[in-house]
């Protein structure tokens, strides 16, 4: 059972974690390049920067249970030469400690209007540097073997999607048709970039015909992962990309909150369908606590973004 909470932990923190760590990534773009999508975004964007911090915080449910959600902590699961040298214990929370805490002073740095266009621009190499190392800590060695060159950029794409998702689902109702129509053309963009980048990771994997990625696709192709896959490129992807061609659903906040409420499924269930079936046929009962943590995750981030956007705010005065 507690094998189940720490797995399910571990899924619910990478689903909610995306939506702060995209809107980061976010505010630093807007800090380098500048534009009127930034300001439109802000009030959904500050307060989901604003958990980063938290999200650091929560990584710690995961560093309790290391050896429950990865097999190769209990030094099973990947070659001796692997464990040694990168699947270490240690050296994995090492990794995950200075990309976590890099990114919270990053975030409050934004937050308090203290992050120039160089401290950004440099703050956006470091994200680009240590996603490439966590997201494959994170997520891909929960199943050792399975590797694409590609990932690191598809799950930063995934983020920030979420992130763009979010703040069409939290849009105000000052949100005009103009920045409206600024938020769609964001989300189809990146929408268009997860698409391409899942595509061709496959088409790749299928070319190469190598025995570890074809028994990883294999895995997530038997039922029931097939059909959460199917699910969530329709609900994530499809239906999304079809409704963002027309105009009437660009210029409409309320329209984009449905097509934003969709992509966030959709990423839920697609990083679902990239963890869970690791673990076989105890899959139901960590998918069982993911439910469950995500919604504590997401009845603590309302009181957090509020009191840290406030603190923020303190600083930025100082």
């Amino acid at each position: 059972m507690s094998d189940a909470l720490f797995r399910g932990w571990l899924l619910a923190w990478i689903v909610w974690s995306a939506v702060p760590f995209g809107a980061l990534v976010l505010a630093m773009i807007h800090t380098v390049t500048g534009g009127r999508w930034g300001a439109v975004l802000a009030p959904a964007l500050r307060p989901a920067t604003a958990l980063v911090p938290l999200a650091a915080l929560a990584f710690l449910g995961v560093a309790l249970g290391l050896q429950a959600a990865y097999p190769w902590a209990a030094g099973t699961g990947a070659k001796p030469d692997v464990l040694r040298l990168y699947l270490d214990p240690t050296l994995f929370l090492v990794r995950a400690t200075v990309a976590l805490l890099g990114w919270s002073v990053l975030a409050l740095l934004s937050l308090s209007g203290r992050a120039s266009p160089l401290v950004a621009g440099l703050g956006l190499g470091f994200y680009g540097l240590t996603i490439s190392l966590v997201s494959v800590d994170w997520i891909l060695s929960v199943e050792p073997g399975f590797n694409a060159s590609a990932f690191a950029a598809d799950v930063a794409l995934h983020q920030i999607l979420a992130a763009l998702a979010f703040a069409a689902l939290a849009s105000p109702s000052s949100l005009d048709a103009r920045g409206a129509s600024d938020l769609a053309g964001l989300m189809l963009a990146t929408l268009l970039g997860v698409i391409y980048l899942e595509l061709m990771s496959y088409i790749v994997a299928w070319y190469g015909d190598l025995p570890p990625k074809a028994a990883w696709y294999l895995k997530r192709g038997a039922s029931p992962w097939g059909g959460v896959l199917v699910a969530s490129l329709v609900l994530g992807g499809i239906l999304p990309f079809i409704a963002l061609l027309f105009a009437s659903v660009r210029k409409s906040p309320a329209l984009l909150r449905g097509v934003g409420l969709l992509v966030l499924i959709g990423l839920a269930l697609h990083f679902a369908w990239l963890v869970l079936p690791a673990y076989g046929a105890e899959a139901g009962g960590a998918a069982a606590a993911a439910v469950v943590a995500l919604l504590v995750l997401l009845l603590v981030s309302g009181f957090a973004s509020r009191h840290i956007v406030r603190r923020a705010g303190r600083l930025r005065h100082v």
